[in-house]
Parts: structure tokens; sequence; C-alpha cells
């Protein structure tokens, strides 16, 4: 029905359990996820995840049918300074993410460009430093489980908020198989342009989330902002971008009962525009 590069977030349907988020998606006529595991944004993957939360969450995607593209997670700020116990916890619960991440079939696990603050702990440069690090080891280990890891960067709530930390995030990760997920959304909030991300990130990009901004606001529904879409998917394509897109339609200008329309008109015009 829709492109088949184009899949949906779990996360835009984060007011549902996820059975009934699956079946909600799949009914629209999507054949692809990323699955939502944000604590406080979306708990559709417990955050305590536990060998028995995996089976179960596998399970239910399985039934789904439905394709898992990626899996978009979080292991705490990476930006923060841990002692011996919170690093063991923290490597407990990436295995526990790369291990669903793995049995659903999913290409990738995505975390977050540093904690849920511009300000830095130490300085800039240094936090940019950590993040590179953890990201870099995370990718590592990814890796013995087969699968890749990626992260979202710029990100307007978290560290990597603005063009210049990402594109210095993206510096410190060259080479490191590490790679960046696009979000129109919050490259629009930052006040930044998405043609001159695609033109500083080519050939880093290798996943990209669809919602709609204004500076300052990610959560709008696609032509509800600014984000021109069809000249972003133009440059994306003319840089020769050959991965997928997702729908991440955590926004508030509909309602519940409004969501699955707006999710199938947005599908729709990005497909065309695909």
């Amino acid at each position: 029905m829709f492109n088949s590069r184009l899949g949906c977030s779990s996360i835009s349907f984060r007011h549902q359990d996820l059975p009934t988020a699956l079946r909600t998606i799949d009914g629209l006529g999507f054949e692809e996820i990323d699955l939502g595991a944000l604590p406080g944004v979306c708990d559709h993957v417990p955050y305590e995840l536990d060998f028995d939360g995996v089976s179960a969450v596998t399970a239910q995607l399985a039934a789904s049918g439905l394709r898992v593209r990626s899996v978009n997670g979080d292991i705490g700020d990476l930006n923060a300074v841990l002692d011996d116990g919170q690093r063991a916890a923290r490597a407990r619960h990436l295995d526990a993410l790369l291990t669903l991440t793995a049995k659903t079939g999913a290409k990738a696990l995505v975390l977050p460009c540093g904690a849920l603050s511009h300000d830095p702990v130490h300085s800039v440069e240094d936090d940019l430093d950590t993040i590179a690090a953890q990201l870099t080891g995370a990718g590592q280990r990814a890796a013995e489980f087969g699968v890749e890891l990626w992260t979202e960067s710029l990100h307007f709530l978290r560290f990597c908020w603005n063009l210049d930390r990402a594109e210095q995030l993206a510096a410190r990760l060259a080479g490191t198989g590490v790679g960046i997920v696009m979000d129109f959304s919050h490259i629009v909030a930052a006040g930044e342009d998405p043609l001159e991300y695609i033109g500083r990130h080519e050939g880093r990009i290798a996943h990209v989330h669809l919602r709609d901004a204004v500076p300052g606001n990610i959560n709008l529904s696609i032509g509800n902002g600014r984000a021109d879409f069809a000249a972003g998917l133009g440059s994306l394509a003319a840089a020769g971008y050959e991965g997928h897109f997702s729908l991440e339609l955590e926004t508030r200008d509909v309602t519940h009962d409004e969501r699955p329309a707006a999710a199938a008109k947005a599908a729709s015009f990005i497909s065309d525009l695909i």
C-alpha cells in the first residue's frame, strides 16, 4: 500500500499497548516498524528488560507479521559519569536491548546522542569524546550480536542538539561503523536546515525519521510544520541514500482517535515523494 522503504514507528501509537499498536500499524497497510523502547516516551518494551521480557516482545512482533527495521532504545546518559556498578548495569541493559534487536530480526539498535540536556557535564569537547567512546563501544558489542548500532543525532532535546554538535560527533564516529539517524523534526526544531544537514552527513545517514516541526516544537503532524520533505527527500536521493524511512508521529496536534488517519495520510504523501 505504501512504499516498501517506509515504515511506522510504534512510538506513533504509544498510547496503545504493543499488540494493539502492531494491529493498528498492520491495519493501515505498513509492512515495517521501528520499535520504540524509550523509557518515559514509549513503554512498548519494558525498561527492566530480562529474558522473559525479550521473549514476550519477540513473540508479539512475530505474531504481527511486521518486519522490524530498528529498535529505538536508551541505556542512559552517554555523557554521564558512572561508577563501577552503574557501568555494569549499563552493560547488562545494552546486552538485553541487543538481544531483542537480534531476535526480532532488526537491522540495528538506535541509541541517543547524549543526555536530555544541552549543558555539558565537563566541557563540550570532553562530553563529545565520552559520547563517541560509549557509542563506539556499543557498536563493537552490537557487531558481536550480528546487528548494527546507530545514533539519532542531531536530537533537539539532547546534548547533540544542533548541527555543529552533530557534525562534531559524526566526525568522532567516522570509521567506527556507527550509523547516523536523521530526524527532520529535530533539525527543524533546532532552527537548522535539513539540506545542510544532509550535505554535512553525506554517506553517513543510515536511517531517517519523519515528523514535522517548527523551531522549538518537534511534535507536529506532517504538513503542519516547516519541514520541506520534498526538498529533503530529493536531496537524500541525489546523495545516493538507499536506506529506509520511518514515520515517528509522536504528535500533539491530533487526538488519539485521529491518529490512524493522520498516519495513513502522511504515509501516502511520503510514499509519493520517495
